[in-house]
């Protein structure tokens, strides 16, 4: 299962202290132009070591495309890309490779293969995101096209939230800080939590946001193919992530069935809803309406403190951390989110034989 998509697919490889990271698109139509500076700049997002709030590695997460474009153009052929590991620290992990990190994924890999790589968690490891973020910008590259946009941001840490809709702030000045959160006050507020958190050895949560603009109406399956349901699992499938979702979400209870319908009208032979409380997906099918989602990331796993756990042979033992980690992966995992949102809707377009969804 290393394999995301139906048409539009990624097969991602590699691990966080092997040779590098890389990656094979399926499905791309021939003839894309292929902007390699935007592809760098979505790389760039995500890399570790851009701000004081994010782990110290030191990567530049330079991708090189082995196949699939001939004069900066898409053949129709697989597409082949490989970002290389630079800056490895495996020695890191050499006094606690016998040990079961506290929620890794140590334990549970070995229980499954009877082996693994010790060194960053491996193929567990987030660095496994490049990948994702490869996939995703030449996805996004697609749905430029089509007028779709897919912008995510942070807009929760801890219990520091951003009260009001995406539609109350301007998503453009998401880049703006170290934290990707529209709103420069809360923001402020984020990454002194952060720091503080940093200094204590300790890591923290929140939630990422995202919104899909521009989506046409009728992608998605009735049944077992639901749009929501594949952004679910598309979400699901990132690193940390405990939870995800859309439209009004699990405030649905607050509300009567008289408060929530959204309501359909007539805007100038336009089919529209008056509100969006479906977060722009009924029965499983994009309505038109923009589609919006939240993304519940959990603290990540390794502290910089002694922690209980066992070892292979089931004795306790102590744990003690090294190596550099990020206090809190939300702002690195904003591209994650879009990068996954943008294939999942690029596949789906592709699913629904839309004849439009070409070079």
């Amino acid at each position: 299962m290393n394999t995301f998509g139906n048409i539009y697919r990624l097969t991602s490889f590699g691990e966080s202290h092997g040779a590098g990271i890389g990656g094979v698109i399926d499905g791309c139509p021939p003839g894309l132009v292929v902007d390699t500076a935007f592809v760098q700049q979505e790389l760039n997002r995500r890399r570790p070591g851009q701000s004081s709030i994010t782990t110290p590695r030191k990567e530049a997460d330079r991708v090189q495309f082995l196949s699939g474009i001939c004069d900066g153009r898409t053949t129709g052929a697989p597409l082949g890309f490989i970002v290389w590991n630079e800056n490895q620290h495996p020695a890191d992990y050499d006094a606690m490779k016998d040990l079961f990190r506290p929620s890794h994924a140590d334990y549970t890999y070995q229980v499954k293969y009877g082996i693994r790589d010790p060194h960053g968690g491996g193929r567990a490891s987030a660095r496994e995101t490049i990948a994702r973020c490869v996939g995703g910008a030449i996805a996004k590259l697609m749905l430029r096209q089509q007028g779709i946009t897919v912008r995510a941001y942070t807009s929760q840490v801890s219990r520091i939230r951003l009260e009001e809709s995406y539609k109350a702030y301007d998503l453009n000045l998401t880049e703006t800080n170290a934290v990707r959160c529209p709103d420069p006050a809360k923001a402020a507020e984020m990454e002194q939590l952060i720091m503080a958190v940093k200094a204590a050895g300790d890591t923290v949560g929140g939630v990422i946001s995202c919104v899909a603009q521009g989506v046409p109406a009728g992608l998605g399956e009735p049944v077992f193919g639901k749009l929501h349901a594949a952004l679910g699992a598309a979400m699901l499938g990132i690193n940390a992530v405990k939870g995800f979702d859309y439209g009004v979400g699990f405030d649905a209870p607050l509300y009567r069935g008289s408060e929530q319908n959204d309501r359909f009208f007539n805007d100038r032979g336009n089919i529209r809803t008056r509100t969006n409380f479906s977060g722009g997906i009924q029965g499983g099918i994009s309505n038109g309406e923009d589609i919006y989602f939240r993304v519940a990331f959990k603290a990540v796993p390794t502290l910089l403190m002694e922690q209980e756990t066992v070892d292979g042979d089931g004795r306790d033992a102590i744990l003690k951390a090294r190596g550099r980690h990020d206090p809190c992966v939300l702002p690195r995992a904003v591209p994650v989110v879009e990068a996954m949102t943008a294939m999942t809707l690029l596949d789906y377009l592709l699913l629904a034989g839309n004849p439009n969804v070409t070079s």
